[in-house]
């Protein structure tokens, strides 16, 4: 199975110039300021592109249900850039330069649903700046398909590349696409992540609470960033659970808590735990009584744990998950696969797939894998994945 981003942090060498304008322009601490507004009263800043959507170029990447914008002008870079996420991700996001023929990469800067990161600081002069974005693999199969033009260096954890078209050892190539970032009425530039759904910043930020809510095993009806008596219902839950009071839902490191609690088994529901040094892809699949549906696939890093998201009251819950190496490819030991799973054969595909069709796998572009069944009786099992 592929998934892009999985190498250790290796920075190349120096190139002149480059160096300078990564170590001056870039940060990583950032300008972390949510702009979140209760009464869905959006900063004027951030208004200025909205009406200009369709003439805009589009599609650094794509969701399943839709498509993530970067909304941009043609203004000049002469301050300070920021990022601002209007989606229902936490997302991390990384940054190209293109300055006289050399290109340098910088990442991962994490930004919150209804959040700003800065991500270059002061007057920058160049040719291009180019960006690319990933989802918490909490998130399950990427809702963040990339899709640039661009392909330059990256690693999996934090990372300043100064020659980023050539790769070396724990670097890995992913799709940058080129934006041009619109001029606030602050002085600074700015570009947005976006769904489809054009979420503004109050939106934005509860429909990133409804997704956590549902990876960490509550019902909240739609993810939609419309408030209701389900999402309420949920939240409180949550925080009882937890013993966080109300006030808890308006700090800025809520979603720091929320993405915390994810990885913590729960008394209900399935979750599963990565005990192996190595990162673990799963699947799941659900038998309703009329069908069977499996979907993958969920990335699990070492020592983590997930929640997977379980709709409505399957009649059974099957489970398949392997180990992969920094190269996607399944470890073996002893010339077998490292996985868990069972003798259900049930269809899988190496890219993000869902299907409830189960026969034939191989003539329909699939390939079946063998998924354990799981004892959910007791109202809650956590699967843990352990090298032998």
């Amino acid at each position: 199975m592929r998934d892009d981003t999985t190498n250790k942090a290796v920075a190349s060498g120096p190139v002149p110039g480059l160096t300078a304008l990564l170590s001056r322009r870039f940060t990583t601490d950032g300008d972390a300021r949510a702009f979140y507004v209760r009464k869905r009263r959006r900063a004027p800043f951030l208004l200025k592109a909205r009406h200009r959507r369709p003439a805009l170029t589009r599609f650094l990447m794509t969701l399943p249900a839709a498509a993530v914008s970067f909304f941009f002008s043609s203004a000049p870079a002469f301050a300070d850039l920021k990022i601002c996420n209007r989606m229902s991700y936490v997302v991390e996001a990384a940054i190209g330069i293109d300055d006289k023929a050399a290109t340098a990469t910088r990442g991962w800067f994490r930004i919150d649903p209804a959040t700003c990161r800065v991500v270059v600081q002061g007057t920058l002069s160049a040719d291009r700046i180019l960006l690319n974005a990933r989802a918490l693999g909490i998130y399950g199969a990427s809702p963040i398909p990339q899709n640039g033009n661009d392909m330059l260096c990256v690693a999996q954890d934090n990372f300043v590349i100064a020659a980023a078209r050539q790769c070396r050892s724990g670097q890995t190539q992913v799709p940058f696409t080129q934006v041009t970032p619109t001029q606030g009425d602050d002085g600074n530039l700015v570009t947005y992540l976006a769904e489809d759904s054009e979420y503004d910043d109050e939106q934005a930020r509860l429909a990133g609470i409804q997704r956590l809510l549902v990876i960490i095993g509550y019902d909240v009806g739609a993810i939609d960033g419309v408030d209701g008596p389900k999402t309420q219902a949920a939240l409180a839950a949550f925080l009882k659970s937890r013993g966080l009071s109300a006030d808890t839902v308006s700090s800025s490191n809520f979603f720091k808590t929320m993405v915390d609690a994810t990885q913590t088994p729960s008394a209900s529901g399935l979750t599963w735990c990565n005990d192996t040094p190595h990162k673990v892809m799963a699947a799941i699949a659900t038998d309703d009584g009329k069908s069977v549906t499996s979907r993958g696939w969920y990335r699990i890093d070492p020592g983590k744990c997930l929640h997977p998201d379980v709709s409505g009251q399957p009649k059974q819950i099957f489970s398949f998950a392997e180990a992969i190496d920094a190269d996607n490819r399944v470890i073996k030991q002893k010339d077998r696969p490292l996985n868990w799973g069972g003798d259900k054969q049930l269809c899988t595909r190496e890219t993000k797939f869902e299907t409830n069709e189960q026969t034939d796998c191989p003539a329909r572009g699939f390939a079946a894998a063998g998924f354990g069944a799981v004892d959910m009786s007791s109202g809650g099992k956590t699967l843990r994945f352990a090298v032998p």
